[in-house]
Formats: structure tokens, sequence, C-alpha cells
């Protein structure tokens, strides 16, 4: 375990130091909160569970960066190296065919879907791989028959909070396992259904109620996490229900702690990923035999490679040139808009993660004027903003429409009650991803700069459209991941790597995935805003983001858990008596870490 010795030896001896010349003061309510956190929410105490622990082979990442951005990649890459150490044995078990032929009887019968379900992270991958499906009928129908085309419809994703969540985190609802098994009931999962449900960590309590609810009307069932299964087993309870039911495959695909704490955007759902897209490929290649020649003849032997090339000088210097980018850009107030089509959904995972793992602003709907605008945001050049919801999942959103008595029936806390959160579809609309112009992401900004992603190839029609709405930017940059290309025009950051074809395109999108998990887990890095392998600046807006900030202040400040608890609802509380309206929300935890070390 990695204590971040020189942190704590230069940080906290002098914090206790001072705490005995004053004492901590805390509100009642404060102390009141902390001590029900405690006593009444063991089941999201979490610091058990490796990937909520840090990494010793990532544990000089924070010195790496200040020594040299190259320094810092190659160090967060060092966790990647995990993930086909367990695949591999995956890709040849039973289970994993299990799966697969699971998937094949569905897509064979006269009805039943594929349906994945996730939350955060996972019910942003749910949506990618039913969006996947649906792109590979879409790029290839002059292929198919009629019959064969009709399959598009045969997936289906359910992501906690509805599909709004994708831009912008739900907060909260992660933790209700009722809300899960109402979602699964809104689709009518049951019998003829493969049903995936996928957690991170294996312990999220939503996509664990959509898996009770499948298993109990008649779906095949398959649970992926990336934990021990015995560890969950032995302390979580929710865990053991779903891991013991007898109508329920596990597939557990640990493959060690994160590259970043806690970080389960990271290792966790890379390797999710990868065991979901390659499951549908071998599924559509039995279905469809004549595209089996295009997909790996060996899944981890292509994700090495994949992982090769972005290790090579090529792909690390593009790495190194897009995080010191985004670095210049961000330390001078600036914003950066993401221009993509074919990976807009991939972005949009990376930049809504950004918000609750580093406390950065969160994704703006265009009614929210008075809210700080987000580091990075995510456009289509290609279609107005309507359009590109649709075009963007290959399908009409599913957001739900949530009211006070819902909240109330699932117990959630008074302020959702008072104030449902705003996800419905109307509310999703309003976030201006199409090719609408975007002044409110210029004017009044040092730099601006649209980015211009494209991965694998150019096609000329978005390079078009790109270029034409990013002249109104102050900057315009062209961003590649892929081979080589004749052309590039303007400044360019390039990832120079190959990238493999296949029915699904699974390759892309995971080349999308694990450049963009460097890239900005390494902006953060190098902007200091991670201590060790931790995430310093940690949004608390669920219960288990709660505790890790939590344990986070037990960790760099050597106190015990309780008057951590103490200090970050104090923390919590102070930030909430303050108006930040225009401003960005500053982080409880840092709030707390900061009086801690000024011994307050």
């Amino acid at each position: 375990m990695i204590k971040m010795a020189r942190f704590v030896a230069a940080g906290v001896a002098a914090v206790a130091a001072s705490a005995t010349l004053q004492a901590f003061e805390c509100s009642e309510a404060a102390k009141a909160k902390a001590r029900d956190f405690i006593d009444n929410e063991k089941q999201f105490h979490l610091g058990f569970i490796p990937t909520e622990q840090s990494n010793p082979i990532t544990a000089t990442l924070e010195e790496d960066f200040k020594r040299s951005t190259l320094a810092g990649v190659q160090c967060l890459q060092r966790g990647d190296r995990q993930i086909p150490i367990t695949m591999r044995h995956v890709f040849a078990g039973e289970k994993f065919e299990k799966l697969v032929s699971s998937m094949v009887d569905t897509l064979q019968a006269p009805k039943g879907r594929i349906i994945f379900s996730g939350c955060g992270a996972t019910g942003r991958l749910s949506i990618l791989l039913e969006s996947m499906w649906r792109d590979f009928f879409y790029r290839r129908a002059a292929e198919l028959t009629p019959a064969e085309r009709a399959l598009a419809d045969r997936s289906a994703s359910i992501m906690t909070g509805g599909d709004f969540a994708l831009i912008k985190s739900v907060e909260f609802f992660e933790d209700f396992a009722e809300g899960g098994r109402r979602q699964a009931a809104a689709l009518n999962v049951g019998e003829g259904d493969t049903f995936v449900a996928i957690t991170e960590g294996g312990e999220t309590s939503s996509v664990l109620g959509t898996l009770q609810y499948a298993a109990e009307h008649g779906a095949k069932c398959f649970l992926v996490f990336n934990n021990p299964a015995d560890l969950l087993r032995a302390h979580l309870d929710r865990c053991r229900e779903a891991i013991d039911n007898p109508k329920v495959t596990v597939l557990d695909i640990y493959c060690g702690s994160m590259s970043l704490a806690g970080s389960t955007r990271m290792q966790a759902t890379s390797s999710e990923q990868l065991l979901g897209s390659c499951a549908l490929e071998a599924a559509l290649c039995r279905v469809m035999p004549r595209f089996a020649k295009e997909t790996a003849k060996d899944y981890t032997v292509a994700f090495e490679k994949l992982l090769a090339g972005l290790e090579s000088s090529g792909g690390r210097a593009g790495l190194v040139r897009a995080i010191e980018f985004e670095k210049g850009v961000y330390e001078k107030h600036g914003r950066i808009t993401y221009l993509a089509d074919k990976c807009m959904l991939d972005l949009f995972t990376d930049n809504t993660e950004r918000s609750p793992t580093f406390m950065l602003p969160p994704l703006r709907s265009s009614r929210d004027k008075h809210l700080a605008q987000s580091w990075a945001f995510v456009k289509n050049p290609l279609h107005p903003t309507v359009a590109c919801w649709n075009e963007m999942m290959r399908r009409h959103p599913r957001c739900l429409e949530f009211t006070s008595e819902d909240a109330r029936s699932l117990k959630m806390p008074q302020r959702f009650i008072d104030s449902p959160p705003l996800i419905k579809y109307s509310d999703l609309i309003t976030y201006m991803i199409g090719n609408e112009p975007a002044p409110e992401r210029i004017q009044g900004y040092t730099r601006a700069a649209a980015v211009m992603l494209t991965v694998g190839d150019r096609p000329p029609e978005f390079v078009a459209a790109a270029e034409k709405l990013a002249s109104a930017w102050p900057e315009q940059v062209v961003f590649h991941i892929g081979p080589g290309v004749a052309g590039l025009s303007r400044p360019a950051i390039h990832i120079d790597m190959p990238i493999a074809d296949s029915p699904l395109e699974i390759w892309k999108h995971l080349a999308v995935k694990l450049a963009f998990n460097c890239l900005s887990t390494g902006t953060m890095a190098a902007m200091g805003r991670v201590a060790g392998n931790w995430m310093s600046w940690v949004s608390i807006s669920n219960k288990k983001l709660i505790d890790r900030g939590i344990r986070l202040l037990v960790e760099l400040g050597g106190i015990s858990y309780e008057e951590a608890a103490q200090r970050l609802f104090a923390a919590e509380e102070w930030v909430e008596s303050q108006d930040w309206t225009g401003k960005e929300t500053p982080c409880a935890v840092q709030i707390a870490l900061k009086r801690l070390r000024e011994g307050k």
C-alpha cells in the first residue's frame, strides 16, 4: 500500500503541530452528517477494494509530471499494461464463450435484445456499445439484406439517470437500486434478452438493481466488474446477493488498481469496453459469418498492438504535445472546444468524467448562462444539435421524466424532492453540441481553441465542415489519432500509431479512450490537481465519492476517518453557504485539506 511518504512527511508534521495550538471547529450539523455517514452508510465505505486504492506502479505520478510530461505519460501508461494480462485468460474462458453464445442465441431468435446497463463511466460505455452496434448497420447497410438490417434494433442500453447523464453526471442516482429496477422495467427487460450489467468496482447499487430486475424477469444475465469477487462478497451485501444469484453469470475481470487512485474510468472501464465490444463483435460475426475475416483472430494480441502504438515514440510524442497544449490553454484561463463526428460519444465520456474526477465545471446548458463554462466541450460540425443527438446514438435519446414524487419514493435527500433534477429530453437538447455558433466558448477568454479531431482517417466532408466552424475561433488546431496522413494544415497534434479496422470499429474507439484517459488525467496532473497518484480535487456528488474524499484526507492528513468526515462535511457546508454565480465552485475536499494543513 502506497502512503505517499514525501507528502505526508512534509505536511502532516506541520499540521499536527499547528492542530495542537488551534482545535478544529465543526458545526453540529456537519458533525451529525459525519456520524450518519459513518454509522449508516457502511456499504459505501470502499477503501478495502483495489479499484479504490492507490497503485504502486504509478506511485510517482505527481513527481514524474514535475520532471517532464513524457515521464508522466510513461507512468500513466504502466497501468494499461495490466489489462492484457487479465484479458488473455478471460477471452479463453468458458464464461466469455457463454456470453457470446447467449448474444448469438438472442440475435437468432425472433425477438430479444442485447442490453447493456451501467452507471457513470460504464453507463456511457453501455450507450457506446449500443451505438457501435447500430452504427455498423448504418455504415454497412448496402452490404446487408433487409432481415440483417433489422438486427440494428436488437441492442439497447440503460444509463443510470437516463441518457441525460451522458453529458452531465446525475447526482446520487447511482446509490438507489430501486431506481435501476424502474429503468429496467421501463425498457421492458425480460425473457429472450441477454442482459449485461457493467459496474467498474462491482458495487454500484443502481446497476445491481437493473440486474436484479432482469434476472427476476427471465433475461439471461451477466455481471461484469473489475474487483476480486470474493472480496466483494465478503464485505458488501448487495454484491453477495448479485454474485451468488444462480441466474447470473459473473465475469470478474480484475486487473489491478487504477493508474490514478479511484479513477475507475481508466483501466476498469477500458477493460470492460474491451470485453463488451469484443463479445458483441464475436456475436455479430457468428450471425453473419462473412464479416469474420474482418475481426481479430486474437483479441488480446490486437489490444497489445494498440498499446504498443500509444507507447511508440510517435504515440507518446503526440500525447505529450496534446497535454502541453491543453495545459497551456487552461493556465491562461482559456477554453477548448473539440470538433468531432465519429468519436463524439467517446469524447463525451471523457469530458463528462473530468468534472467529478477533478472538480471542474460540468458541461453547460445554453440556458445556464450564470454558470461557469466547462474547460472542454464537444461539438459536431456536420449537424445541428437536435439531429446530432440522434446521429450520435443512432437512435432517439432515452431520458427520464423525473418528479418530486419519484425522488420521495426513492428516499432521496430533501433537495432532490424540493428541486428534482432537470434530466428530460427537453433538457438534454439545451446542450448545444451541434454546428451552431458558440460565441460563449470564445468571447472573454484570453485563449479559445477549436480542436478538430479525426481518428484513423480524415473524411473530406467532416474536414470541410470542421474548418468552416473552427474559423470563428482565434486558435484552430488539427488533432489526428492514427497513421500519418498527408496534407495536415494548421498547427497539428498527431498521435502517430496504427489502428486496425474491425466491423464495429473496436480499435478506433479504444484508441480514443486510452489516448484521452492519458490526455485528460495527464493535463490535470501537470496542473497540480494530483497528489502522489491520488486525485486531490474530487467532487463528493455521491456516497462513493464522499468516502473517497474522506479517505484522501485520512491518507494525506494522517487523521482519523471520523475527523476526516467531519472536516469534509464542514467544508461542504461552507461551500454551500457561498454564492458561486458565474464562478467555478471550489472543491470541498481541497478546502478541507487546506484547512487541515493550516491547522484550522
